[in-house]
């Protein structure tokens, strides 16, 4: 088995890929994957006969399993993108990362934060590059806004707000809202913040959903004082992705959709005596800034591959999608609870 060390400066070298799930994700990784010149994907699984004959109709003389364990098994591989259902995310990349080969693991990294913190543990202990598909980092409207950020356009952030609605996925069954999407906006958030917040409180219901929660409003307290908030849900006739940071010189919002981002300037000269008793409304001045096209399946793909090739480390760690496991199941907690939640330190390996 070819190990991280052995694959260090193999740069003209195609890595041999695996994909474990066929699903929604798992067939915009066999797209991307069939287009790429620097990877052979040489094997996937699904236990579903159907999509496995429709992704080799894409990726001809492929070796097809109904399994991904058999799959690992047999095969030998760099790397694998786990894109099966969530429940599986843990068996999968557990049994990738015992035989050495580097994971891909769709968000959320596990179900749980034990199983999340055992992949986090096997992964350190191999020497494996264990990254977690976040994808959103990747989207070149949220990669500009943070640029921005990190270079001072806001001196202050007062809030971050996330909006992540749809129609119900008919494949979604094994896990609600909060663990499925809010695993999204939590991560956002903190990267954009900077910190990691102490304090979360949250309600969700149950309204087309069988078994779990389809729609969670939360809130995050930051020890700066900035605050998250979240209306993630599976309600809405239409999807929308937004983000909304609001800070001392003003607003940035993007649409994920559209890979867009504004900033609306805020005005300075407005004090609490200026208003004398009115409300007046000061409209800033709102500007659209330039923001260059990518998918970011590709851009996230291609993380991944430098991280294998040179052995680490992973864009987005197998830490850092652990503590959004954790984030999204204290949600759940909070709203169980109808109580607000002190976040203690993760410990992690």
């Amino acid at each position: 088995m070819t190990s991280a060390s052995d694959r260090s400066g193999t740069a003209g070298v195609r890595l041999r890929v695996g994909l474990a799930g066929l699903g929604t994700m798992g067939r915009n990784h066999l797209r991307n994957l069939a287009e790429r010149d620097d990877v052979t994907l040489v094997a996937l699984a699904d236990p579903v006969l159907a999509a496995r004959e429709a992704a080799l109709a894409l990726a001809p003389g492929v070796h097809a399993f109904d399994d991904p364990s058999t799959m690992l098994a047999e095969e030998r591989l760099d790397a694998v993108i786990v894109a099966a259902p969530t429940t599986l995310h843990h068996p999968v990349a557990l049994a990738a990362i015992a035989r050495g080969v580097a994971v891909l693991v769709e968000k959320p990294l596990a179900r749980t934060v034990e199983e999340g913190r055992e992949l986090v543990a096997a992964a350190a202990a191999r020497g494996v590059v264990l990254q977690v598909g976040h994808i959103e980092r990747f989207n070149p409207a949220v990669l500009e806004l943070d640029r921005r950020l990190r270079g001072g356009a806001l001196s202050r952030i007062f809030s971050v707000r996330t909006i992540r609605g749809g129609p119900l996925p008919e494949r979604i069954r094994d896990v609600g809202v909060a663990v499925d999407l809010a695993t999204h906006d939590v991560d956002i958030i903190c990267h954009l913040v900077g910190e990691r917040p102490i304090r979360a409180y949250a309600e969700s219901t149950r309204h087309v959903h069988t078994a779990h929660e389809d729609l969670i409003y939360a809130l995050l307290a930051f020890p700066g004082g900035a605050l998250g908030q979240l209306d993630v849900n599976w309600l809405t006739p239409e999807k929308q992705r937004r983000i909304v940071v609001l800070g001392e010189e003003g607003m940035f919002q993007v649409d994920y959709l559209s890979q867009s981002l504004t900033f609306t300037r805020g005005s300075r000269d407005l004090a609490p005596t200026y208003l004398d008793g009115y409300a007046p409304t000061f409209a800033g001045e709102t500007v659209t800034l330039p923001v260059t096209p990518a998918e970011p399946l590709r851009r996230e793909l291609d993380a991944f591959f430098v991280a294998v090739r040179s052995g680490g480390p992973a864009a987005i760690s197998g830490e850092e999608g652990l503590w959004a496991v954790a984030l999204a199941n204290t949600l759940l907690r909070s709203a169980e609870e109808h109580r607000p939640i002190t976040i203690e330190a993760l410990e992690v390996p």
